[in-house]
């Protein structure tokens, strides 16, 4: 059974050992890079949540939501793509290796939803998503789950959205 737990003492290790397959390296920022965005994100109008995703008691991916990720850009004075700005976000996702290709990504975005549609930080309109142009695998599995390309670019990133 696939379910989301905080990260904490018991689990960080388990997150950080986690691992993609070579040629999706270039996907997703590693867990390490994730987990201490997520840290100094406080206090500064960002939101983090960060999660280890379960299977039983097998740690088997990593997720984050976020909150007003605008906030952060605003920070070093860039101009965000507009639906980060006071929304929620699918900041991270990534399923180790080992474990990809059973379902547990798709599961992990609707916990994420459920999560945030307790509106953790208020509510909002959308959750947004942001993706590599190359990474098929990951517009379809969004696009299946109700995103929808918006024309925004978070850097080389294409943005998607979902109206909560």
């Amino acid at each position: 059974m696939i379910h989301l737990e905080k990260i904490d003492a018991k689990n960080i290790w388990d997150v950080l050992d986690l691992k993609v397959k070579r040629d999706q390296k270039s996907f997703v920022a590693s867990n390490e890079i994730s987990v201490v965005q997520a840290y100094a994100a406080q206090g500064t109008g960002c939101s983090a949540f960060p999660f280890a995703i379960y299977n039983d008691k097998r740690v088997v991916g990593f997720l984050m939501i976020g909150h007003n990720e605008a906030a952060l850009y605003e920070l070093d004075g860039e101009t965000p793509p507009a639906a980060l700005k006071h929304n929620y976000s699918l900041w991270r996702l990534m399923i180790d290796k080992r474990y990809q290709g059973r379902g547990y990504g798709r599961e992990a975005i609707r916990l994420a939803l459920d999560f945030i549609r307790t509106w953790p930080r208020g509510i909002e309109e959308y959750c947004e998503l942001s993706y590599e142009p190359e990474n098929e695998t990951a517009r379809e599995l969004y696009r299946s789950m109700g995103f929808v390309e918006n024309g925004e670019k978070d850097g080389d990133e294409i943005v998607a959205v979902l109206k909560l």
